[in-house]
């Protein structure tokens, strides 16, 4: 009965805004306490969980760079040491840089590899070795993948090798009741996204899919939420392209 009514621990990494800060803020709302990672913006960290707990929710905030594995490892601790343990790893920190290949300096490949798939890699590593049994783990690829729209080479690249990660991940994790999934954003309404495009390019990207809009962060929240959530348990090793039908 006690191990019932034990609040769920979620780690959301790169949660200071965008679709992280939704899906923190989902997560909370669901009933789980939050641990929002970030890597520079604390201001923004903290107006996060200042937002959960005004709603009666329960977060703190926890620095780390993912691509530093004693960061991740860190995290770790400190989240066991306050809350006696860890159930779900949400794995959302990434950056984007856009460029045909042959125009991709070493310093746009370095920064994507070692934040978006050395970054998820270490995050998944230590949640493979530490989440309680019956955990969750929730990667982010990107519909691109699925898409390969040119500039997106490099980017798309780092996600492409999260999606076999996770899919080899499920199968490793056998017999402890943990899921590992993925899931796959088309053009969403943040900043990762809106900076640096034109508004016509925005505008026409928001037509591509048959419901005819940008996804906004609270549509991929809910889609994390229904992954981490009981509902979401028989769902496991996929990566679930929320895109309004894009591709």
């Amino acid at each position: 009965m006690m191990e019932q009514s034990r609040k769920k621990v979620a780690i959301v990494t790169g949660a200071s805004r965008g679709i992280g800060a939704a899906v923190a803020e989902r997560l909370a709302s669901d009933g789980l306490t939050v641990v929002v990672n970030y890597a520079g913006g604390h201001k923004d960290a903290a107006a996060v969980v200042a937002r959960i707990r005004a709603r009666g929710g329960e977060a703190v905030t926890a620095q780390a760079d993912v691509s530093d594995p004693a960061a991740v490892t860190r995290v770790f601790d400190a989240a066991e040491s306050a809350h006696g343990g860890v159930d779900v790893l949400v794995n959302n920190a990434g950056v984007m840089a856009l460029k045909p290949i042959a125009e991709s300096e070493d310093a746009l490949f370095d920064r994507q590899i070692a934040i978006n798939l050395k970054g998820s890699f270490n995050a998944m590593r230590e949640g493979a070795r530490r989440l309680r049994d019956g955990g969750r783990i929730v990667n982010f690829s990107t519909s691109v993948v699925g898409l390969k729209l040119e500039t997106y080479g490099v980017y798309a690249a780092t996600k492409a090798a999260i999606e076999t990660m996770t899919a080899i991940l499920a199968k490793e994790m056998r017999g402890r009741g943990v899921t590992v999934n993925a899931v796959a954003p088309g053009p969403t309404a943040t900043a990762l996204f809106l900076d640096g495009k034109p508004q016509e390019l925005i505008d026409r990207m928001a037509k591509m899919n048959p419901l005819e809009r940008l996804g906004q962060p609270e549509d991929i929240a809910a889609t994390v939420s229904f992954l981490v959530g009981p509902d979401g348990g028989w769902v496991n090793g996929q990566t679930l392209r929320a895109n309004g039908g894009m591709v």
